[in-house]
């Protein structure tokens, strides 16, 4: 799957490319016909510890998925929505499957 990257207003460190690339792949396994994704690192200006916000944005035919989270790091944010987006995919999937 194709993933790109956005770190808006920082640079991105390498390792956590390679984390969000490695935990996007296994998306793959619940719905094999993801197209690309785009994930958005967003460090709020808040006093909040909880300052680091990730958005994935999941394109599959037909659809587009969303997911929005905040936590500590940005590790943590990542897990969270890659969580939610297999709840996604295998919803998705399983509609694809009554139609058929």
């Amino acid at each position: 799957m194709k993933v790109d990257v956005h770190a808006v207003n920082f640079t991105v460190d390498r390792k956590l490319v390679d984390f969000i690339q490695e935990r996007m792949d296994k998306l793959e396994k619940y719905y094999d016909r993801v197209v690309s994704s785009d994930v958005f690192l967003k460090v709020e200006r808040t006093s909040d510890k909880e300052n680091k916000a990730v958005e994935i944005k999941i394109n599959v035919p037909g659809d587009d998925f969303l997911v929005k989270k905040q936590c500590k790091t940005f590790e943590e944010a990542v897990e969270l929505s890659a969580e939610s987006l297999e709840r996604l995919l295998v919803k998705r999937k399983e509609k694809i499957r009554a139609h058929i």
